[in-house]
């Protein structure tokens, strides 16, 4: 058998090819050589790891074979027809550039669940000398990790409750808008995409509104300003908006971002009127109050009542420490009142001894409670003055006493109603019972109960006057007790009248 002549168009074929597989199996992007013939026919390693196989066979080889294995989508979801996938189009005759699809495994028995990989494919027709197709190349960059980076953007963008927008530096219109942006302004999606920074201007009144446009304009960060940003129904919002370059699909973008000020501003204006409501109620209340600072008890303020009061005048205490007020009486009373704010912050009605300027000693209820005035801890500390109504109670006390010398002319109702009135409506909380007292005590008590005096009971006993004083003292010391009166009520709350006691006394006239 004659040997045969190889058909060197073949063979130089073959040696362009080898050459061809050689300068690009190194490349980066993945490469698939596609004969008319024979289809795929060659891929280098870049391209197998793109398509999640191992091996050439396991592409497919033929363009109803990769269709088999692998489903494409355009990136609006829709599913490449037969003639649109790329090995189809390349044998048709048809180069492209720059087609994006989402590439999907799904060979029959082939475990490729959740694997996907977004490429840009470049589909290249190779001539001969003649200038007729000889084969075709298909070029394949890897995007998925741009494109997953844009959709975890996309989400997080969409679903930030913080108003958002973009905006597209080429021509400034807005490309991307967020619900939080919707929501503050009420505007409706189609109502702000595609429209300008000159429409809906999100920098109006800013005080370094000229600056921003130069940093807009230019691509540069933003920083925060307070701005009016106009609602869809016309009404001004004040917010605070800073402005970050970004890119958006290799497209330089300026994303906007928005703090809403209103209710901030809303918060602000009743924190205000709460606090000017509390000044005119501080220097128009009758008591005298002072405001001192909890963390080193300086007074910040007091009222008119407190000059008029005590006689200092505003200016002669303003930012002294409370130490250095000249109304104490005792340094230890206004220790005390510094010891019972620094562990409770608050103080209830207790009885203090002030000093007015004059030199006059003011009975005063004190209170104290802990505030927050202007975002800085005080202590609200209220002056009640009670010196008259204690000298009326002492009054009113006395009078009780004087009455209540010669208890015989009242009943026990009445006499037990004048002792709660001189002892504040409480009764006796002394545990001692009559059982503890001698017979001889029983006896002068008895006498007591029925108005007799010392004399008298000395007459009635045949004791010494001394004897009678010692006998008394100890009923006094019993009962817990310290006058005739209140002894005499103390018995009778037990049920001892006297009134067995066969001495009566002797009235005079």
């Amino acid at each position: 058998m004659a040997n045969e002549v190889p058909d060197l168009s073949v063979l130089r074929r073959q040696v362009d090819r080898r050459q061809l597989q050689e300068i690009i199996a190194g490349l980066a992007e993945g490469i698939l050589l596609i004969d008319p013939a024979e289809g795929i026919v060659w891929a280098n390693e870049r391209a197998l790891v793109l398509h999640n196989v191992g091996e050439l066979a396991e592409l497919g080889r033929t363009p109803d074979g990769y269709r088999r294995n692998y489903l494409l989508k355009y990136r609006n979801n829709h599913t490449l027809t037969p003639e649109q996938y790329p090995l189809d189009r390349l044998l048709a005759g048809e180069p492209f550039e720059d087609v994006v699809v989402e590439v999907t495994g799904v060979a029959p028995g082939k475990d490729d669940q959740g694997w996907r990989c977004i490429q840009q494919l470049r589909g290249l027709v190779l001539v001969d000398a003649d200038g007729d197709p000889e084969s075709y190349v298909l070029v394949i960059q890897d995007l998925t990790e741009r494109f997953t980076a844009e959709e975890r953007f996309e989400r997080t963008f969409a679903a930030n409750p913080a108003p958002a927008i973009i905006c597209r530096l080429s021509d400034l219109h807005y490309v991307k808008v967020n619900h939080g942006f919707l929501e503050m302004t009420g505007y409706k999606r189609e109502q702000v995409l595609g429209r300008s920074t000159y429409e809906i201007d999100v920098m109006e009144n800013a005080a370094g509104r000229d600056n921003a446009i130069v940093a807009l304009r230019e691509g540069r960060t933003i920083p925060q300003m307070e701005a009016t940003l106009r609602m869809a129904d016309g009404d001004p919002k004040l917010v605070i908006v800073a402005g970050q370059p970004i890119e958006i699909g290799e497209e330089p973008c300026m994303l906007f971002t928005f703090m809403d000020m209103e209710p901030r501003r809303r918060a602000e204006m009743a924190l205000r009127q709460s606090e000017e409501r509390f000044a005119r109620a501080f220097r128009m209340t009758p008591v005298p109050t002072i405001v001192m600072a909890r963390k080193d008890f300086r007074v910040l303020d007091v009222n008119e009542a407190f000059a008029v009061v005590m006689g200092h005048a505003r200016e002669d205490v303003i930012d002294k420490p409370i130490a250095l007020v000249p109304i104490w009486s005792s340094s230890a009373s206004r220790r005390q009142l510094e010891r019972d704010i620094e562990t409770d912050g608050t103080l209830r009605n207790r009885e203090f001894e002030l000093r007015s300027r004059h030199g006059e000693v003011l009975d005063c209820l004190v209170s104290a409670e802990t505030v927050s005035i202007q975002g800085q801890d005080c202590v609200l500390v209220v002056l009640q003055d009670i010196t008259e109504r204690k000298r009326s109670e002492v009054e009113l006390m006395s009078a009780i006493e004087a009455v209540m010398q010669d208890t015989s002319w009242f009943s026990r109702t009445v006499i037990e109603k004048l002792a709660n009135l001189r002892g504040g409506g409480t009764s006796n909380g002394a545990s001692t019972e009559l059982a503890d007292l001698t017979p001889r005590e029983l006896e002068v008590l008895g006498l007591l109960c029925q108005g007799l005096t010392d004399a008298q009971i000395v007459k009635a006993l045949k004791l010494t006057r001394n004897t009678v004083r010692n006998h008394v003292a100890r009923i006094y010391g019993k009962a817990g007790v310290h006058s005739r009166a209140a002894a005499v009520v103390w018995a009778r709350e037990r049920g001892f009248t006297g009134a067995s006691q066969k001495v009566r006394p002797t009235r005079s006239s």
